[in-house]
């Protein structure tokens, strides 16, 4: 086959053979050991909902978010998870292309809801962004679309991905509404809510949410989980009915687990020559699926490499 080169911002790049160029798949399964981290035990969540026939044993593993993002908000969910407080409630209402959200189905109506652990804290507004120029993994500046600015720039930071604005107070930052992202349900406005009830995204990445609700983590395990669950016949997706709920049997950080049941996953680093050539070809597909290279790819349509590794002894 012959060799193709094409004009990228003004730079002329050989294809070499397109027969031949490596598929993202390709590149993650050839990176090496040391580009990959692994995600500390105190970091992951294990939410596990009643079997099925169709389905079997039903996990849903989140990672929480890393510090500086949103850390009020995943201490709170720490001592929730702690305090087993999740367990028995439910999943209270599934949105198409939206969310699936649970929580205290009567959170609501202050005789019946669930008394809150004590110790959790409330947080102000200003903690949906973090202030400050964020170091930003390099060599991606050409694979975002819209292209990074110096206004406006879309990254990844310990293997998040991140959004940011140098605004009139200076530079910020905030991780994104993705899919399978996590984040805090609230009332309205001065309302951050607490961590007590959280979404998943189960839809088009819902970016208009972004700093205006509180983004704690990610689904790494088990999304099938709650995207296939039936949709809510009321209003913005909520279940009209208490028989129509997913029960929650436990909601577990993984640390309070025994060692032999805790599962293990690794991040392919984000700083990574791995990653760096992994996004480069999430942007310009030139397997051999592909006839046009797109030049580029929103920031949710780079998905981090997560994988599973074995469980310890």
């Amino acid at each position: 086959m012959k060799n193709f080169h094409f004009l990228i911002l003004g730079l002329t790049i050989s294809l070499g053979s397109v027969a031949h160029a490596k598929s993202p798949a390709d590149i993650v399964a050839a990176a090496p050991a040391s580009d990959w981290v692994e995600v500390p035990a105190e970091d992951l969540l294990v939410m596990t909902l009643p079997n099925t026939a169709q389905d079997g044993a039903r996990r849903v593993v989140i990672q929480l978010a890393p510090a500086p993002f949103a850390q009020g908000w995943v201490d709170n969910i720490r001592k929730l998870a702690q305090a087993r407080w999740w367990d028995g409630l439910a999943i209270t209402r599934v949105q198409d292309n939206y969310v699936a959200q649970w929580g205290d189905p009567d959170g609501e109506t202050p005789a019946k809801a669930r008394a809150l652990p004590p110790g959790l804290r409330q947080m102000p507004e200003a903690d949906y962004v973090v202030p400050g120029q964020l170091p930003q993994s390099k060599g991606l500046e050409e694979v975002f679309l819209p292209r990074n600015a110096a206004s406006n720039w879309s990254n990844f930071y310990k293997g998040w991905p991140v959004a940011g604005t140098h605004g009139q107070g200076g530079p910020s930052n905030w991780l994104v509404h993705c899919y399978g992202m996590v984040g805090v349900g609230r009332n309205l406005s001065p309302d951050t809510g607490t961590g007590a009830e959280l979404y998943a995204v189960i839809g088009h990445a819902p970016r208009h949410l972004d700093r205006n609700i509180a983004v704690v983590g990610r689904v790494v395990q088990g999304i099938e989980h709650l995207s296939s669950l039936p949709r809510g016949t009321a209003a913005l997706g909520f279940y009209a009915h208490p028989k129509e709920r997913t029960r929650i049997d436990t909601l577990r950080l993984v640390s309070d687990l025994p060692v032999k049941e805790r599962p293990r996953f690794a991040v392919l680093a984000s700083d990574s020559a791995s990653f760096q050539a992994y996004a480069h070809a999430r942007a310009n597909r030139r397997d051999a699926f592909f006839n046009i290279p797109a030049g580029g790819a929103d920031l949710c349509n780079i998905p981090v490499p997560i994988r599973q590794i074995a469980p310890q002894q």
